[in-house]
């Protein structure tokens, strides 16, 4: 804030013990008060001694506007702040001087578990994004070697082991997703794959590289594994930290990555990093963690009746992305908008007494802002219109996630249930969920509520064409007959 005295001009002794630098003040309010900084200092009144004006002005001769103003704008790090991102990290003043200054050349990790990102890789990517804005350079680090080991981290039971094969077609997914957000290139961020350094590494040799800067005791005291040792961690998931530490360490000698950011669970894999740099290299790196994004329950959002929100717009569409953000809980909308969106903090602080109806607006601000980033303008769009028509009465379904059936998906006497609908539709993820759904009376069949397990649809059903299916109040599906 800017401090005043009485008569409304900045009061210099208060500024001085924590609000912003005086100069920056003088020139502001000189200006602000129609004058040019540069002409005197007398603009600003009696309030000023002699002595700070002088100090003031000849400050002033040697800035250009430009860099005036910048010394009262919010740091990059402060924003990180203000939005709920930072966790934890290792060094915060250095940190704070390497990313302010967009000198950080940092590293995300990405383990190639699936064919598409999800919505929990959502926040690591629009921090990239943000650092990368603030002239700092992104590495984002294809797991294609850690994915062979899998990542124990927040696990009860030991992950798929994927194929080469598996793991190479995940990867080329991850980086099509990628381009999306990071402007990738020349100068610009990098995209590695850790299986180009793993794969070749002799296992001896590593023992001896590596292996004598690790304490197998405090690896067993690590967050990571906790919730593994419960049934048993295997040796090949007790080399993840290794390798991920290794990572760190070969990036840094060979693409000057001083930095790695990664969720808050991540936490003794990254000091694992930069211990193995200080302790081989004698030098120092830094690494920060960013928040989980969870719901106000502490449960890590991102998922829907059982499965995750992807970013393949063939595994969750564009609409049904848009709707899983537009009906988050009115208690998350806020700390979504801070974390994941680029709107503007202060906008977003001014949002927070909203109540009611208000509420609903900030929902779709961020559902539109995320669909827009995902799959572009056009289809955010279609989204929010298709959203708002749901909610008039004769709205058009043109934009509404659509299924088409089958004759084969028929029995012999020309109908399906119900209940294998919602899971043919993804709006359920098996039948037996389907039918808890029904119990409960969360189910509607073209504005009728389905009360019965076995409760099918007929082939007559579909005279006008389509029939739609309703989950709750908010989730809707179109379901067409192919002629």
């Amino acid at each position: 804030m800017i401090c005043v005295n009485r008569l409304g001009y900045p009061a210099l002794d208060s500024i001085e013990y924590g609000c912003v630098p005086a100069e920056a003040v003088f020139r502001e309010e000189a200006v602000n008060r129609g004058g040019n900084a540069f002409d005197s200092p007398s603009a600003l009144g009696p309030v000023y001694s002699r002595r700070k004006k002088r100090r003031a002005f000849l400050y002033l001769q040697k800035q250009t506007p430009q860099q005036n103003m910048e010394e009262i704008k919010m740091t990059l790090y402060e924003e990180l702040v203000r939005r709920g991102l930072i966790a934890q990290v290792t060094d915060e003043e250095e940190i704070k001087e390497l990313i302010n200054t967009g000198k950080a050349t940092f590293y995300i990790g990405f383990d190639c578990t699936a064919d598409s990102l999800t919505a929990g890789h959502f926040m690591a990517l629009t921090l990239m994004k943000r650092l990368q804005m603030a002239g700092n350079r992104p590495i984002a680090l294809i797991g294609g070697g850690t994915t062979m080991i899998g990542d124990p981290s927040g696990r009860t039971d030991m992950r798929k082991m994927l194929t080469k094969e598996d793991i190479a077609h995940n990867a080329e997914c991850f980086k099509r997703q990628m381009e999306r957000l990071i402007e990738f290139g020349e100068g610009k961020a990098m995209m590695l794959n850790n299986a180009d350094w793993l794969l070749n590494l002799n296992y001896i040799e590593l023992l001896r590289e590596v292996g004598a800067s690790f304490s197998v005791n405090r690896m067993l005291t690590a967050e990571c594994y906790k919730q593994r040792m419960e049934k048993g961690l295997s040796f090949l998931e007790f080399n993840y930290m290794i390798m991920q530490s290794y990572d760190f360490y070969y990036m840094f000698q060979h693409y000057g990555c001083n930095m790695q950011f990664g969720g808050d669970d991540q936490w003794s894999n990254m000091l694992g990093g930069t211990e193995l740099i200080r302790r081989k290299l004698g030098k120092d790196a830094y690494a920060m963690t960013i928040t989980l994004l969870t719901d106000s329950q502490g449960k890590k959002m991102g998922k829907t009746a059982g499965n995750a929100v992807w970013l393949d717009a063939e595994k969750t569409s564009p609409y049904d992305f848009f709707q899983y953000w537009r009906n988050v809980d009115d208690a998350d909308v806020i700390k979504c908008l801070k974390m994941l969106t680029f709107i503007p903090i202060e906008e977003i602080e001014a949002m927070e007494s909203w109540e009611g109806a208000q509420l609903n607006v900030a929902k779709e601000k961020l559902a539109f802002a995320l669909t827009e980033m995902v799959h572009g303008t056009e289809e955010a769009q279609k989204a929010l219109d298709a959203s708002k028509a749901l909610f008039v009465s004769g709205g058009n379904s043109e934009n509404m996630p659509t299924t088409e059936l089958s004759a084969a998906d028929l029995d012999e006497n020309g109908a399906v249930a119900v209940a294998d609908l919602l899971v043919k539709t993804g709006l359920a993820p098996s039948k037996a969920e389907a039918k808890r759904l029904i119990k409960q009376g969360g189910i509607s069949l073209d504005d009728q509520k389905v009360t019965a397990f076995d409760a099918v649809v007929n082939k007559d059903d579909f005279a006008q064409g389509q029939v739609i299916l309703k989950k709750g109040k908010k989730v809707f599906h179109k379901v067409t007959l192919a002629d």
